[in-house]
């Protein structure tokens, strides 16, 4: 496995933490996550921890804080989503856990970053998104900005963002030997992964204006849009290149040589297109362009994508541990390297306290005794309701 080895401690968060250190764990890296004491509410909404084990421990108490140090010194990566100044608060900021493991990868993801005015705001992904600038090119023309749900800020300039800095970082550390401080902001890295959007500002083939819905690639065009079928489902086009755009008349049954049906014809062909994919079914649509290579697919909604042909051949999705969820395989595929199963299940909270305490040197005897004073819990999965 490709990250065999690597030892991460993950605090419990949503959103961006768990797809983090998902993303390690389901490339074999071996992923601790630290539950608060007594939250079963927390391991209901996280549906990423998969292949993870869990240690439940009150951070209130200095017992538990000695059990998080003890921990942390043994691992090579530690993910905390917490507002500035929670760890330091709890004395487990980076001057006290690097001082004592110099050698780990301290990860801080938080929405604003560790300093600045809003460092200390609360906030969402669609807040994250706001003061990016992001937010300001999402959504069709005359209509107000919406968010891509939360994909943006927590998964793609959080959790993913933060997977690929842990790595890199690790990478540094075999030159240097030493571990540093990853400060990863929501609102920072969604802005990093729109660096394109960014720096194509200038391109008039692309953005025709300042307006959001007026251009090439946000629905601006007729041939980079999406559209109604007759049994109400749609078509996605992205046919840009001539080339492609041919292909595409050809397969609505129109003539690519009528300057009518030019490209640069924006407004009336987005109107004839409208009306040409109403008059099929989009089943019969996808096997007229199943002819063509014309850049236009189906609109596949999450029950019928699992289903589709070339994801089943290409194993593109499965279903997990509670064998009624489809979910997405892991990707890139590795040529040699051989991951994890998908279907491991997800820890309860405290599901692993007493094996994880034993393994960091805690008697049978210790563990009894921080049981009984509520400074940890051990949950069995035989006896839990959840």
């Amino acid at each position: 496995m490709a990250l065999r080895g690597l030892k991460v401690l993950e605090l419990s968060g949503l959103a961006p933490a768990p797809f983090c250190g998902m993303l390690l764990a389901d490339y074999g890296a071996s992923v601790i996550r630290i539950d608060r004491k007594g939250d079963q509410q927390n391991t209901r909404l996280d549906r990423l921890a998969r292949g993870k084990r869990s240690i439940s421990i009150d951070l209130k108490t200095s017992a538990a804080i000695d059990i998080f140090r003890r921990l942390s010194s043994k691992v090579d990566v530690l993910i905390e989503p917490f507002r500035p100044g929670v760890m330091e608060k709890l004395g487990l900021g980076p001057d006290v856990l690097l001082n004592e493991n110099k050698r780990l990868i301290y990860t801080r993801l938080s929405g604003y970053g560790q300093d600045g005015p809003l460092a200390m705001k609360a906030g969402h992904d669609i807040n994250y998104l706001s003061i990016s600038g992001l937010l300001s090119m999402f959504g069709r023309a005359n209509s107000k900005p919406h968010p891509p749900i939360n994909l943006a800020a927590d998964f793609a300039g959080g959790g993913l963002l933060a997977a690929y800095a842990i790595m890199s970082a690790i990478f540094e550390r075999q030159a240097t030997n030493l571990g540093q401080v990853l400060d990863l902001s929501l609102a920072e890295g969604s802005s990093y992964v729109s660096s394109w959007m960014w720096t194509s500002r200038d391109l008039p083939m692309v953005w025709f204006g300042e307006q959001r819905g007026e251009n090439l690639l946000d629905g601006g065009t007729h041939f980079y849009d999406t559209y109604v079928t007759s049994d109400g489902l749609y078509m996605a086009v992205g046919a840009i290149e001539p080339q492609f755009y041919k292909q595409l008349l050809l397969g609505l049954g129109l003539d690519p040589n009528d300057e009518n049906h030019s490209q640069m014809n924006i407004n009336e062909m987005k109107i004839k297109f409208e009306q040409l994919f109403k008059t099929k079914t989009q089943k019969e649509w996808t096997e007229i362009f199943n002819k063509y290579d014309a850049c236009c697919t189906p609109m596949l909604d999450w029950n019928s994508a699992c289903e589709h042909k070339h994801n089943q051949e290409r194993n593109n999705f499965s279903t997990d541990q509670n064998k009624n969820r489809t979910v997405p395989m892991p990707a890139p595929k590795f040529s040699v390297s051989k991951l994890p199963s998908i279907k491991r299940p997800s820890p309860l909270s405290g599901e692993h306290t007493m094996e994880i305490l034993r393994e960091i040197g805690y008697s049978n005897d210790d563990i009894k005794q921080l049981i009984k004073e509520n400074i940890v819990q051990n949950v069995e999965r035989s006896k839990s309701k959840l």
